[in-house]
């Protein structure tokens, strides 16, 4: 489980394959698990320098793989006892988003989000969303796309500084939502006649 709070920057060293070497300051051990742009990846290798994690077919298949090149986010998993700040984000991705819009405000960013129809409805108004593994709160939500309001600080801090128009993200919606929305739509539609509930009554 992670938190969705950027612990660290990290350098690219090579993609190759499936496996994606990476220069960090912090230190991982063997099977750990990781959030790399909000992807939960197990440590396969330890390096001097940092640390390689592997992504099956389906892994990058599923995700804005074009931003493994350079630079990513990373967070460890949770440990027992952590403070736990931002939210509950479980590193499984459910869809790419593209951004739209970046909007300067002076003193905060509108970022707009498209993504497929069927997201929309585990993307909740004032809710929370991993956006490459950052913990954002949602402000708009509209018909195929919603609307971030990201602060100064957080915009020099994480990579939403490179993004532009058109620019891929990983995006994991609210696990609430989503859970709420499967049992709901799996629930057996049922009703009672009222001879049925006399005799449930009469039962007791």
């Amino acid at each position: 489980m992670f938190t969705g709070l950027i612990r660290e920057v990290a350098s690219v060293k090579s993609f190759v394959g499936a496996t994606l070497s990476i220069k960090s300051k912090y230190k991982a051990n063997i099977g750990d698990s990781i959030a790399v742009n909000g992807a939960c990846l197990t440590v396969v290798k330890v390096n001097t320098d940092g640390f390689a994690v592997e992504l099956s077919p389906e892994s990058q298949k599923l995700l804005a793989i074009e931003n493994y090149k350079t630079q990513v986010h990373i967070e460890p998993a949770m440990k027992m006892g952590d403070r736990f700040e931002g939210h509950i984000v479980q590193g499984h991705i459910d869809t790419i988003g593209t951004i739209k819009e970046i909007k300067n405000n002076g003193n905060s960013y509108d970022v707009f989000i498209e993504v497929d129809k069927k997201y929309i409805p585990f993307i909740v108004p004032k809710g929370s969303i991993t956006i490459d593994g950052v913990s954002l709160t949602v402000n708009d939500v509209n018909e195929n796309s919603f609307r971030l309001t990201i602060i100064p600080h957080t915009m020099k801090e994480t990579l939403f500084k490179n993004y532009r128009k058109g620019s891929r993200v990983n995006i994991e919606t609210d696990m609430f939502a989503r859970y709420v929305a499967h049992i709901i739509n799996h629930q057996k539609s049922t009703s009672l006649s009222w001879n049925e509930v006399d005799a449930i009554q009469a039962s007791f």
